[in-house]
């Protein structure tokens, strides 16, 4: 896709080619039917199950795409990618895969777990500053140093319509697919999952969840333009860090594609992730929560048709659900 110049260029017919692309490597998740939520909802829910990949998030997808695409000779230099813990395991993994040096950069308030993740998969680990535009400037000076090509983690065409191949997949098994949840953050995934459902149907509605704290994406697109912000603690941190103020396709792509955004309390992320572990056995990040709590607390639009939440993550460090549970089942 190197011929792309714009956001308004990326197709459906390139999240086709990437599904082809990428079939070696990522498999088709799981969408199960949730009962508990769609008496909640009074209409059907499903769960995309991203966190059943095998490095436990959806980012696997783009990452392969991305890297997949690279010649030999950039294969054989490396890649080098920044992230808030999801996005490196996804570079990791691949780069493992197909035998190519790997260098992550992340900051120091990625997740015991994800830390300890990433060492297993054989990168170069490198913890920078405190917060992922830092990580992403000495992900820049490695790439000038070695040679390396960066992956990055949501603003680039391969990496988008990597991630829309959900997409794809929501709508081969939910005809009747009207509402469907995403995390946002950076973007690349409701990017990608809205161009492939919206190129399909116009009236299918794509609503955007985050936390109520640093959530760059939606105050870039409430100033109308890219912002700069601190990141904050929360639970949902794979949902922490900046769009860059030289974005080039996420930027416009949700402007184009969301039709809502909600953003999540901290206590209603918590309950949620408490929740899922109770009613469906499945431990969840808290970014994916952020779409579990949209549903609970009766958010999104009352009509007909199926709902479908993106569970995008499940690389959450077991410690920290403890008090979750435990604050949940004394109040149950």
């Amino acid at each position: 896709m190197t011929h792309l110049k714009g956001a308004e260029e990326i197709t459906i017919r390139d999240v086709w080619e990437a599904r082809k692309r990428i079939a070696s490597i990522v498999k088709k998740t799981p969408l199960i039917h949730s009962a508990t939520l769609s008496e909640k909802a009074g209409r059907p829910v499903h769960l995309k199950l991203e966190n059943v990949q095998d490095i436990g998030a959806f980012k696997v997808r783009g990452a392969a795409n991305k890297i997949l695409s690279l010649s030999e000779d950039e294969k054989r230099r490396g890649v080098a990618a920044f992230s808030t813990g999801n996005h490196g395991l996804a570079v990791s993994y691949v780069a493992k895969k197909l035998g190519i040096p790997a260098f992550v950069c992340i900051s120091s308030r990625v997740p015991k777990a994800k830390v300890e993740a990433l060492q297993r998969l054989g990168a170069t680990l490198e913890i920078v500053g405190d917060s992922q535009d830092d990580a992403g400037e000495r992900c820049y000076e490695l790439e000038r140093e070695k040679g390396l090509t960066v992956v990055h983690p949501f603003d680039d065409p391969h990496v988008i319509t990597g991630q829309g191949t959900i997409g794809l997949e929501l709508l081969e098994e939910l005809p009747q697919l009207k509402d469907v949840v995403i995390p946002l953050s950076g973007g690349g995934l409701l990017s990608g999952i809205g161009l492939a459902l919206k190129s399909t149907d116009q009236n299918i509605r794509v609503t955007g969840v985050s936390m109520e704290r640093s959530a760059v994406m939606a105050e870039s697109l409430k100033a109308g333009k890219p912002l700069l912000m601190k990141e904050s603690e929360t639970l949902a941190d794979s949902l922490l860090g900046g769009i860059g103020l030289d974005n080039q396709y996420t930027f416009t792509m949700v402007k184009r594609f969301m039709d809502d955004l909600l953003h999540i309390p901290e206590e209603e992320i918590a309950y949620s992730m408490a929740y899922m572990m109770d009613k469906h056995q499945l431990i969840m990040e808290g970014a994916a929560a952020t779409g579990i709590a949209a549903v609970l607390g009766e958010k999104l639009p009352h009509q007909d048709g199926d709902i479908a939440v993106i569970i995008s993550g499940s690389n959450v460090d077991l410690s920290a659900l403890l008090p979750l549970l435990r604050t949940y089942f004394r109040n149950k």
